[in-house]
Order: C-alpha cells, then sequence, then structure tokens
C-alpha cells in the first residue's frame, strides 16, 4: 500500500521557521523525484520545490528561493522540506508528491500558517 504522510506543519509568527517532513511507503521511494507543493482556498495548487533522482538536482518557485531547502533521506524514505523567514503569504496547505514515469503519489497535506 502506497502512502505519503506529511507532518510538521502548524502555526508560526512571521519571519520564523518550520521544517515539512514526507515520510514514503509502499513504493520504491529513492527512485522517485519528490516534490511539495501549496495550495491555499479558491487557488491551483503551487510548486513550491523539486529534488530529483538520483541526481538530486533541486528547484524552487521564485517566490521561496532563498527561504526554502528541499532534501531527501533515502534510507529513512523521507522528505524534508525547511522553510526559514516563513511570511504570512506562506499560509497554505503543503503537499507532498513522488512522481516516477507514470506513477503519482499525493500526501494528504499538513497545514502551515504564518500569523502574527
Amino acid at each position: 500500500q502506497v502512502q505519503l504522510v506529511e507532518s510538521g506543519g502548524g502555526l508560526v509568527h512571521p519571519g520564523g521557521s518550520l521544517q515539512l517532513s514526507c515520510a514514503g511507503s509502499g513504493f520504491t521511494f529513492s527512485r522517485y523525484d519528490l516534490r511539495w507543493y501549496r495550495q491555499v482556498p479558491e487557488k491551483e495548487r503551487e510548486l513550491v520545490a523539486e529534488i530529483t533522482s538520483p541526481s538530486g538536482h533541486t528547484d524552487y518557485a521564485d517566490s521561496v528561493k532563498g527561504r526554502f531547502t528541499i532534501s531527501r533521506d533515502n534510507e529513512r524514505k523521507t522528505v524534508y522540506l525547511q522553510m526559514n523567514s516563513l511570511k504570512p503569504d506562506d499560509t497554505a496547505v503543503y503537499y507532498c508528491n513522488a512522481q516516477w514515469l507514470a506513477n503519482n503519489y499525493w500526501g494528504r497535506g499538513t497545514q502551515v500558517t504564518v500569523s502574527s
């Protein structure tokens, strides 16, 4: 059974930090490109960051460059998103995605709220 389970969301003040984690199971984690998306109500899901396999190449949305860092640990079957200098505009549900060829898996999301 394929699963992606996000954790680490919560409420943080502007300027603060959070680290999101996404644990995968039921598939060959190391083979997959991994991505973090986010979505706010009435808007399309936005790609935030990705890390490819096997090169580990990373890419980021312009809105988070220099503030967010994506990383992966294939031994632990986990992908991380370190978020620093958070802004109210970062408030969203964050989703983990794993993709390889036609296989495309999603987690259920974790809420991040940036507010004073």
